[in-house]
């Protein structure tokens, strides 16, 4: 097999999930063969760096020995059953441990982000219809906020180009001033910005709690906005002002969780627990999809009930598959037996350094980081230069030509590596961040 038959099966056959199939006559989808560590191998021998974990999902590098170890040994024992009625010991082992690393229980599982936003948008709604309260039927989010694209996480989901096809679909939520650090004024903190914005918070759930059910938001990083950081005053706030009007607070950590920004899951940075915690994306090391909501024992008591229709019926055909749970075991396993928040610490400010000159170069604006997360918002005109169209795909091409992944969201460069990365591969990474950048600007 060779990378150009490959092109064209692909296109012959398979719509492409975010994109617009007519962009591959120019720019064909890259076949990838396999893929080991930080690094995917195309059929003829190239590689590329994996510099956003495939979509932020691969944790500790791509064919990870343990992850595969689990998997071979589940795969001989049972591969699986529905959870309706039956239960198994994968299913019930990782909800144990998710239990005890978030403070919360009775893990609900989906297939992937979106459903995880739709599970638990459903149950908060429930809740206050079985607590008597059915009014308390509408969400809110905040402005850039990003929670998926089925039909209920694009209500709470504020990015416009993903949603506006589908408005008579869409029963929209409100949405409230973001808390992102780049819109501190002058003279101002990012803790500032944090604390304005929560203000245009209290304002709202003044006026419309007693219709509001939950506020969901992405803690600490809005990753779909352009990675927008803020200070978990924020979430402090968020937390108060949601206990004091009787709402609840959704933390979608199905980007942040699992060590991307420092912490096990980014809200812990701000000392609070939350009613119910999305889970996806990393949980199962990038591996298999899996989802997961835990939530509180009170929301879960208020489904208890003789009656079956104040049980939660929502249904996945695949919900805790076991292969899935296997594998989010392993990935928690790796967690247990390394210290890896320490070591990526480290990795952090080694690739800190490999990246300076990226950060100073004089396109660069807002350069930022928390934990494993780094982004720069990029200014094309920096030198009086007419900015070129559709920066993000050029980035993107000129980085595949230097052999890192890189997909910038907009005018915004990121990288949200694997925890695998040694020095030399965070060098090559960063130099070809750079020389993208250099090669970008220069297209006339």
């Amino acid at each position: 097999m060779d990378n150009a038959s490959m092109i064209q099966r692909s296109l012959r056959h398979v719509w492409h999930p975010c994109t617009q199939m007519k962009l591959h006559e120019a720019q064909p989808p890259v076949p990838i063969a396999r893929a080991e560590g930080v690094w995917l191998h195309d059929f003829e021998g190239r590689r590329y760096l994996d510099g956003i974990s495939s979509w932020w999902v691969n944790l500790f590098g791509h064919n990870h020995p343990h992850i595969k170890a689990a998997l071979r040994d589940q795969l001989e024992r049972l591969d699986h059953v529905m959870l309706a009625g039956f239960t198994h010991e994968p299913v019930v082992q990782l909800s144990e441990k998710l239990g005890a690393l978030t403070g919360l229980g009775h893990a609900f599982y989906g297939s992937d982000g979106a459903s995880a936003t739709e599970i638990a948008l459903k149950m908060s709604a429930h809740f206050w219809r079985n607590s008597g309260k059915p009014e308390k039927c509408r969400f809110i989010g905040l402005a850039g906020g990003y929670h998926g694209e089925t039909v209920g996480a694009l209500a709470v989901t504020d990015i416009a180009i993903f949603r506006e096809a589908y408005a008579p679909l869409v029963r929209l939520a409100a949405t409230v001033p973001s808390p992102d650090a780049r819109a501190a004024q002058p003279g101002e903190t990012a803790a500032d910005a944090a604390w304005r914005a929560a203000a245009g918070l209290h304002d709202w759930l003044e006026q419309h709690h007693a219709q509001t059910a939950a506020l969901i938001l992405e803690p600490m990083v809005q990753c779909a906005a352009g990675m927008a950081m803020y200070d978990a005053a924020y979430l402090r706030e968020a937390r108060a002002l949601c206990d004091r009007y009787e709402v609840h607070l959704i933390v979608d950590e199905i980007a942040t969780g699992f060590g991307r920004t420092g912490t096990m899951f980014a809200h812990q940075q701000a000392g609070i627990r939350p009613d119910f915690i999305c889970l996806s994306k990393g949980l199962t090391g990038g591996t298999l999809p899996l989802s997961a909501v835990l939530t509180t024992a009170r929301v879960y008591e208020a489904f208890y009930d003789d009656e079956v229709a104040r049980g939660f019926l929502h249904s996945h055909s695949y919900t805790g598959n076991p292969l899935a749970c296997r594998a989010a075991l392993a990935t928690l396993e790796l967690f247990e037996q390394t210290d890896v928040l320490a070591r990526n610490a480290d990795m952090a400010q080694t690739l800190d350094q490999a990246f300076a000159p990226l950060t100073q170069h004089p396109a660069v604006r807002n350069a930022r980081r928390l934990g494993m997360i780094w982004a720069w918002d990029i200014d094309e005109g920096h030198a009086g230069a007419s900015p070129q169209p559709k920066f993000a795909s050029r980035y993107a091409q000129h980085a595949m030509s230097q052999g890192v992944v890189l997909r910038p969201i907009g005018q915004t460069l990121y990288a949200m590596p694997p925890y695998a990365l040694d020095a030399e591969t965070a060098d090559h990474l960063a130099k070809g961040a750079l020389a993208a950048l250099q090669a970008t600007l220069a297209d006339t």
